[in-house]
């Protein structure tokens, strides 16, 4: 270790005798002032690296990371995830609207499942994509509402009305439906039940998106004066009329679908099958089950996939091994750098030491 300080004097940067220190109509002098701090002579502390503290570091960083490495890598493992891909689903491409149906053996689980649809090769992160949104309409400004931001162009005004929401990301809403039924072996069908509200953050459902006139729960008269986004089937106001909480801008398939993904292979939450009550009873009975897909979504256009996921979580979410994986790579690396410099050292420290002793 070396450290080195400094004892300056007359740090109040004031000499007698030098121009700018005092007198009337003396010219205030441009160099800094006489101190530790502005003449750069704090006090200095600098490491010196040298085995004694190079290769304990390197051996603590691979055994502390690589048993944190594999505990993430075994809760990931043991997340459960099965996926159905649209291209699996029947032996020709399903046509709009066609039902399709695809069974699967499901393990026995008692913790919630939650269903995500995906994309791929769809470029959320386009930057156009990105800034073509109205963030204050979709927070329920009124003039916002009938005056829409610029950045929504082409997808701003639809009819000689401003659209609703306006926009690219909107406008390219996922609209596909998806049900699951748990084949009986008596042959019969069970729906199971998919929970929709929940799939939001709680900041983008009670923060960033808000209805405008939200003292008015009749959404068809707030909306009157707007259009509906060219590539939708029905107005926001129509999105889930049975549930208001659920309806409008505040609808969270929607919620979910304007927060923008990075990459452009990328799922996002459908729906949540909830645990049974008892705890008894798994989530998902052992079986097979039945996959039906209402297609409603086109991704030809940009020679896209889809599929459906099942997946548990655990405390650090959903299946990902490559945190784990990173852990491990890094203490490996750490630990096998410190094996080598070990060696290195044992074969030509005492040689060098021995060279710098004087006869």
């Amino acid at each position: 270790m070396m450290a080195s300080s400094y004892n300056a004097k007359d740090e109040d940067g004031h000499h007698p005798g030098s121009v700018g220190s005092g007198g009337p109509g003396a010219v205030k002098s441009k160099k800094p002032d006489n101190t530790a701090f502005k003449q750069q002579r704090l006090p200095a502390w600098q490491p010196i690296l040298t085995a004694g503290t190079v290769l304990p570091a390197f051996f603590m960083i691979g055994l502390i990371f690589i048993p944190i490495g594999i505990g993430l890598l075994v809760t990931s493992n043991n997340i459960k995830e099965f996926e159905v891909r649209a291209v699996a689903i029947a032996t020709s491409y399903c046509v709009i609207r066609a039902l399709c149906s695809y069974t699967a053996p499901r393990t026995k689980d008692f913790s919630n499942v939650f269903m995500y649809y995906g994309l791929s090769n769809f470029y959320q992160n386009h930057r156009r994509y990105v800034k073509s949104r109205d963030d204050s309409q979709l927070n329920g400004d009124k003039s916002s509402l009938l005056n829409p931001s610029k950045e929504c162009e082409p997808y701003r005004t639809s009819d000689k009305k401003s659209i609703a929401p306006c926009g690219a990301i909107a406008n390219s809403l996922f609209n596909d439906t998806l049900e699951l039924f748990y084949i009986h072996p008596n042959g019969s069908r069970i729906a199971i039940h998919l929970v929709k509200t929940g799939i939001a953050w709680w900041t983008d459902k009670h923060v960033k998106f808000r209805n405008p006139g939200e003292n008015n729960n009749n959404l068809s008269i707030v909306f009157q004066d707007t259009s509906k986004p060219v590539n939708w089937r029905k107005p926001v106001y129509e999105l889930d009329p049975s549930d208001p909480d659920n309806n409008g801008f505040i609808n969270e398939d929607f919620i979910v679908w304007m927060r923008t993904a990075a990459l452009p292979t990328f799922r996002k939450l459908y729906r949540i099958i909830q645990k049974k009550k008892d705890n008894m009873t798994p989530t998902l009975p052992p079986g097979n089950y039945s996959l039906e897909v209402i297609y409603n979504y086109p991704v030809r256009s940009f020679d896209g996939r889809k599929r459906m996921i099942l997946s548990t979580i655990s405390w650090m979410g959903g299946k990902n091994p490559f945190l784990g994986i990173a852990y491990i790579t890094v203490g490996s690396v750490c630990f096998f750098l410190g094996v080598v410099l070990l060696i290195i050292h044992h074969k030509y420290g005492n040689r060098n030491n021995n060279a710098d002793i004087p006869n």
